[in-house]
């Protein structure tokens, strides 16, 4: 807790300066707190009491962290340790940007907000809103935090927008119980839940879809919802990517790209459909109506959206097997990261406030309790020497999941235009499954979403 206690006298001190007045006869303000200087020999002075000092926090529905009774739970343990006064506002992803950015307009932000980078760095970040937290990260910082979590969090010029606290990796999932009676499951590797191959994984759809005789897999795209899905496919199939590394360029128009675009579309147990989104396909997988799934997480894996199945069942009860997506090399999965971010509202005193509340919150003997709370995993394995690698060793499910966490890939969702590359996604899909010659309709949609 060093770095917090640190953190804390430098609170208060600017507390004292922010806070206080004085008169020539030294007496102070009487709404004013008294803070004591800590005596010259003193070690390690305690922290003052801050009471007064009241900061905000909005947050969007991140597991747990959407739910007032698991926030105010926290909140409470922070204000009991700090003497600092949370108070929060929760968003949604309907309208909650909106709420955000009527809030800059109008010059009231909150001074803490919880979300991921592509809201934290790539938007807020980048037009100059957020304050810059590089020195929240020191070496032990940068040693401890997942590589691809921390570089996602860094804007232009090596500011830090955001302080991750979770991540998670998007997968895929098949219907074991039917890929078992199709005799399929020979073609992965249910330990590492990994495929032998890509050549393995067309085999196993074949024999899917040859046992079944109707359609096993999904390429949705009647918009953007769960697109992380057929991003990842596509892009793992043949070793492909959505971006260059530097997030400047959208390069998912690459021949590999190409090839495995085409692929899906020779592939007989695999249709393309329009009609749908993610949520919808998810819908289906649960149903029966599909035996293969790309937009799949930890969240599904959890809570399926059934009334009388547990978790990993389908509806019928057949069992669920999470995946990583077909690859011949490291599969490369996309990630959700979240953490927190703090507006630039010109109050000293809120803004290292703010930072003390990361820093208890991501840094901290606390962290395990955000992180838990959050029902995913933690971007680092320890926390001011408290051990985090074993958070969900009493969670059989979390637990398992855990080993897909090294594939998380690269980030891209921080690269410039990102909601226009998105739509440009999808309609490149529905051209592609309406007929349209897959190596055209690539270019066509890849060069929009390059803007040109």
């Amino acid at each position: 807790m060093k770095k917090l206690i640190a953190m804390l006298l430098a609170l208060v001190m600017v507390l004292g300066l922010c806070a206080c007045t004085v008169t020539n006869n030294s007496t102070p303000a009487t709404d004013a707190p008294v803070v004591d200087a800590p005596a010259d020999d003193a070690t390690e002075a305690p922290a003052a009491p801050a009471a007064t000092t009241e900061i905000t926090l909005w947050t969007y529905p991140i597991g747990g962290w959407g739910n007032q009774e698991t926030v105010d739970a926290l909140m409470a343990d922070f204000e009991a340790a700090t003497g600092i006064k949370v108070t929060v506002e929760y968003l949604d992803y309907t309208n909650g940007d909106d709420k955000v950015n009527t809030a800059i307009e109008g010059g009231s932000a909150p001074d803490l907000i919880m979300e991921g980078p592509e809201r934290l760095v790539a938007n807020w970040g980048a037009k100059g809103l957020m304050v810059d937290l590089s020195d929240l990260i020191d070496d032990t910082d940068v040693a401890e935090i997942n590589p691809a979590a921390l570089n996602a969090c860094y804007g232009e010029g090596g500011a830090v927008y955001e302080y991750p606290l979770v991540m998670t990796a998007h997968c895929m999932a098949i219907n074991k119980t039917v890929f078992e009676a199709a005799d399929a499951l020979q073609y992965l590797n249910e330990e590492t839940h990994t495929w032998n191959s890509v050549e393995d994984f067309w085999k196993a759809v074949d024999a899917v879809y040859a046992y079944t005789g109707s359609q096993v897999g999904s390429v949705f795209c009647g918009g953007q919802g769960g697109d992380q899905g057929t991003r990842a496919i596509v892009n793992n199939l043949n070793g492909g990517t959505f971006t260059n590394a530097e997030h400047t360029e959208y390069t998912w128009d690459s021949a590999e790209n190409v090839a495995a675009l085409q692929a899906l579309v020779d592939c007989e147990g695999i249709e393309f459909d329009a009609g749908i989104v993610g949520g919808d396909e998810i819908a289906y997988f649960y149903q029966g109506q599909l035996n293969m799934a790309f937009c799949w997480n930890i969240a599904q894996q959890l809570n399926p959206n059934t009334a009388d199945t547990g978790a990993g069942l389908t509806v019928s009860g057949d069992e669920i097997l999470f995946m990583a997506f077909p690859s011949d090399a490291t599969p490369q999965l996309c990630g959700g990261i979240w953490g927190f971010g703090i507006f630039d509202n010109g109050d000293e005193a809120k803004i290292e406030a703010a930072k003390t509340f990361i820093k208890y919150m991501c840094d901290s003997e606390a962290t395990a309790d955000a992180v838990k709370a959050a029902n995913y995993f933690a971007v680092r394995d320890t926390a001011e020497g408290a051990d985090l690698s074993g958070i969900w060793a009493d969670n059989e499910i979390m637990n398992e999941y855990n080993k897909l966490m090294p594939m998380l890939g690269d980030y891209y969702q921080v690269t410039t235009g990102w909601a226009e590359a998105r739509t440009a996604w999808w309609n490149m899909l529905q051209a592609v499954g309406s007929g349209e010659d897959v190596a055209t309709a690539v270019a066509t949609w890849a060069a929009t979403a390059n803007g040109q």
